[in-house]
């Protein structure tokens, strides 16, 4: 059994995501001025520690908070133009960005160098060996904001990335589960048509009347429920005896359906007319290539976690025909494929067998699922 997750594991996914990965970033805005606070209340303390521990100096500590202060005024003022370079061409804004973080540093050092003048000093000024010590220590600082700074950002892009590709899987899914499942419609409906218009060639008017009337009874269950809904096991065999009603008109005795419906499993919800393809398959080579007609038993029971669904025929199998579906061809096979691929990925199976003694036996295997 091998797949791609379902579309509601791909959805549940998304939103799991979206809870518990990034609730920080949600609000960008409060989440920047938290960690600007952050990290420029640890960078107060850690100079200050570093101060101490050469010597407590009321100057010293003064300094720090000034040199803090310049410092988250200077990372507000590059954010500002961190965000307009962002939406310039790629080239523009990574030169601009350089130039910009040069010239913070360079104002960030001059502005320390001269508070720390003006404190410790007599005659405030510009000390050339202080200025370059400050070039140093302000540009690491001013980097590692900057780099911090592209990496959130970055991230946040990624993740926004990631989550748009998340709701458009789902879309492609659930557009994907509507195709195949108004494929059923069509198909359906030309067979019971062609049906009616033989009785009311055959002058059958009130067979072709009642007829009609099932068929507009089941036509409007297809269009109450959703195309990719997902129904009780209960109410998918009520639709079924609704179509095989239909179609027992035109047969009459010569289609013999049979129920074993284990009352644990008819609360499972699976596909709606997920079934009805594989009735109609037997109706069309089972019933119909003989004058005895045969016999389309439904079977469902409850395994643990698991629903067992065996839709089984006494018609000829293979061996009086050669243009029955195989493993791979069908309409009806290959919709039913698609839906429980798409509806539970790798979690479920399909299975067809021609019996040894004539007929034809399809097993569906899926999780038990409430809703």
């Amino acid at each position: 059994m091998t797949g791609a997750p379902s579309a509601a594991a791909a959805l549940a996914q998304a939103r799991a995501s979206t809870m518990f990965v990034r609730p920080f970033f949600e609000d960008k805005a409060r989440a920047f001025w938290f960690l600007q606070a952050a990290g420029w209340s640890g960078y107060l303390i850690l100079r200050t520690v570093s101060s101490i521990s050469n010597g407590f100096t009321l100057q010293g500590v003064v300094t720090n908070i000034i040199e803090t202060i310049v410092g988250y005024c200077i990372t507000l003022l590059l954010s500002t133009l961190y965000g307009y370079y962002r939406g310039l061409p790629r080239i523009t804004g990574i030169i601009l960005t350089l130039l910009t973080l040069g010239a913070a540093t360079f104002l960030y050092a001059l502005l320390d160098t001269f508070s720390f003048s003006f404190i410790k000093f007599a005659a405030p000024g510009i000390d050339v060996k202080l200025l370059i010590g400050a070039l140093f220590l302000n540009f690491t600082v001013l980097a590692g904001w900057s780099a911090l700074y592209f990496g959130i950002n970055f991230y946040l892009i990624i993740e926004e990335q990631i989550d748009q590709m998340q709701h458009l899987e789902t879309q492609a899914s659930s557009a994907q589960l509507a195709m195949l499942r108004y494929q059923l419609n069509p198909h359906f409906l030309f067979n019971t048509l062609n049906s009616i218009s033989t009785l009311v060639l055959l002058k059958q008017t009130e067979r072709a009347n009642a007829m009609l009337s099932r068929l507009a009874s089941f036509l409007r269950y297809t269009l109450i429920n959703e195309p990719t809904a997902h129904v009780a096991l209960a109410q998918e065999i009520e639709t079924l005896k609704l179509y095989l009603e239909i179609e027992k008109m035109r047969f009459e005795d010569r289609l013999r359906p049979e129920f074993e419906i284990d009352p644990a499993a008819e609360k499972a919800h699976l596909p709606s007319l997920l079934l009805q393809p594989l009735i109609e398959n037997a109706i069309k080579y089972a019933v119909t290539p003989q004058e005895e007609g045969a016999e389309i038993r439904v079977t469902a029971r409850l395994a643990g976690e698991r629903v067992q669904i065996i839709v089984s025929d006494t018609g000829p199998g293979l061996q009086a025909t050669k243009n029955r579906p195989s493993l791979s061809t069908g309409v009806g096979i290959a919709n039913i494929r698609e839906r429980l691929a798409q509806a539970y990925g790798a979690d479920h199976r399909f299975e067809i067998q021609a019996m040894p003694q004539g007929g034809f036996r399809v097993e569906i295997e899926i999780p038990f699922q409430l809703e």
